[in-house]
Order: structure tokens, then C-alpha cells, then sequence
């Protein structure tokens, strides 16, 4: 879907004032000049220039088009599916991981995004375990970044 840049600009803008009003909110740290307002007001401001430059290019171009158009790819079943999985996949991983855990969702998502995409049937469970265990290394082992262990806490290492 193409939304006209007026439109995504004006949206846009207005979550950039919504989090400057917030970040208007968060408590100022004794002592410091910096506080936790800082960085999300400094990211709120660079969002509403960009917003305001998306709505000065589409006021530029002010094509006679839609407000809202559908795009090429919104036409074929097979990649509006893909779409759908993925949005239906980050939300199971974000909702079942830390019951079930990393690696039994990270498992499912890839596998049937794998399965989606057409991967050769004998290499889905291959690749989709191979890939669960390189990310788990990378992120649990390297980077230190503790993943959900769930169902499998019993076996964590």
C-alpha cells in the first residue's frame, strides 16, 4: 500500500510531538544535565524534521493521485501471505517466547517462513534448526544477551 507522503508526513509529525509531550514528563535526574529525556526527544526532534521534509516533497510533487494506493505486490496471494506470516510470526514470538522459549518459537517461525518461501522440503528443518542454533550462539553466547529458555529451561547450559 502507497500512502501519499502528505498523509505518512502529517502522521508522522504527529507522533513526533506525541513523544516530545512525553518525554516533557520524565523526571530530571538531580545533579546530571542529561537526563532520560535526552535521547528520545533528540530522536522525536530528527523525526519531526524528516516528517516535515516527507510533507514538504509531497506538497511539491502534489501528483493527482490517491491519498492512498494499492501496491503491485498487494495483488498476488503468495507475497501477501508472506507478509502475513511474518506479521503473524513476530507476534507468536513475541507473545509464546518466554513460555515455550527461544528456541521452540524460533524454531516454528523459521520453519514455516522457510516453508513459505518455497525452500526445498528436505531442508526446512536443516536450515531452521541450524539458523536457531547460529542466532542463539550469537546473541546467548557472544553478545551476552540472555534469550528465554521456557520448555527448555531444564537443559539450559
Amino acid at each position: 500500500m502507497k500512502v501519499n507522503d502528505i498523509l505518512a508526513g502529517a502522521v508522522l509529525l504527529l507522533l513526533s510531538i506525541a513523544i516530545l509531550a512525553y518525554t516533557r514528563t520524565l523526571p530530571n535526574i538531580p545533579g546530571q544535565n542529561i537526563g532520560p529525556a535526552a535521547f528520545p526527544g533528540l530522536l522525536a526532534a530528527i523525526l519531526l524534521g524528516c516528517s516535515v521534509a516527507l510533507m514538504a516533497r509531497g506538497w511539491r510533487a502534489r501528483r493527482a493521485g490517491p491519498w492512498v494506493a494499492r501496491m503491485e505486490w498487494t495483488r498476488h496471494f503468495d507475497q501477501v501471505r508472506n507478509f502475513g506470516l511474518v506479521c503473524a510470526s513476530l507476534f507468536f514470538y513475541s507473545h509464546f517466547s518466554e513460555k515455550l522459549g527461544y528456541f521452540i518459537c524460533a524454531f516454528a517461525v523459521l520453519g514455516s517462513l522457510l516453508a513459505s518461501l518455497r525452500v526445498r522440503p528436505a531442508l526446512v528443518v536443516p536450515l531452521a534448526l541450524g539458523i536457531t542454533l547460529f542466532i542463539h550462539t550469537l546473541f546467548y553466547k557472544l553478545l551476552r544477551v540472555p534469550l528465554p529458555w521456557g520448555l527448555l529451561e531444564r537443559f539450559a547450559w
